[in-house]
């Protein structure tokens, strides 16, 4: 299932719905489908459209203060920050992105909330992967959170799994959570843990965005800002498929 939750967007991301109409129009030899496929190819890819799509999946979401934040029962960060690399003796861990731990950490530091909660992230296509949530657990010791005020849920591949899995560590009716997470991939979140019974209060970080002028740069071709295009369409069937799924 969770090879099919994965698969699905991928079908119908940008990239794959340009190869298919490019080849589509080359087997029938029809010059339609192949100049839709360029045009396709490069509207998703320039930077000013790309950017604009991104906003509108922030939703207006803008940095928030942590010491502003209401009082919460927990503080949950959300996997998908860090990456498996080749190393000397195996496999190490690196960063991706450092914005949702750190997110956390100034939620706890500010006494928002008496419990930092990592999910543990995990995919079986990666299973020399150290569990997410153990690495930052170990990471977030480090900087002096102490051990009794940090859990790990349990495996998780998508953020469905992991609102049942902090749910299992919070069944307490109704839990208030501040819940971090990047700016983009919020409105499911925060949808699909309000499903599962819990008070949540969004904490945005990791915005895709950032306060600019338009530039003649802007309407050139990038794969930078195709790459954000395409986060941007993944993250609407997503949200499309628990909306349709929670109607029925």
């Amino acid at each position: 299932m969770l090879y099919l939750h994965k698969l699905l967007p991928l079908l119908l991301s940008p990239i794959v719905v340009v190869i298919l109409l490019a080849a589509w129009g080359a087997l029938r030899k029809r010059r339609g489908p192949v100049l839709l496929a360029l045009m396709l190819l490069y509207l998703g890819s320039m930077p000013l459209l790309a950017k604009y799509l991104v906003s509108l999946s922030e939703a207006g979401a803008v940095r928030l203060s942590a010491k502003s934040q209401p009082p919460a029962d927990a503080i949950v960060v959300l996997s998908g920050m860090l990456a498996t690399v080749a190393a000397s003796d195996g496999v190490a861990t690196e960063w991706g992105d450092f914005d949702r731990f750190l997110g956390g950490i100034e939620l706890y530091e500010a006494g928002r909330a008496p419990r930092l909660i990592f999910t543990a992230g995990a995919v079986p296509w990666r299973p020399e992967a150290t569990p997410e949530g153990l690495y930052l657990k170990q990471f977030a010791e480090r900087l002096g959170v102490p051990a009794r005020d940090i859990l790990v849920s349990d495996l998780a591949g998508n953020t469905e799994q992991e609102a049942q899995a902090i749910r299992r560590l919070l069944p307490d009716a109704q839990p208030s959570i501040l819940l971090v997470t990047s700016a983009y991939h919020m409105p499911r979140a925060a949808q699909l843990f309000r499903q599962a019974g819990f008070t949540v209060h969004p904490y945005p970080v990791d915005f895709l965005t950032s306060v600019e002028q338009t530039t003649p740069m802007d309407f050139l071709p990038s794969a930078q800002h195709l790459r954000l295009t395409d986060i941007v369409v993944r993250e609407w069937i997503g949200r499309l498929y628990y909306r349709v799924r929670t109607a029925f």
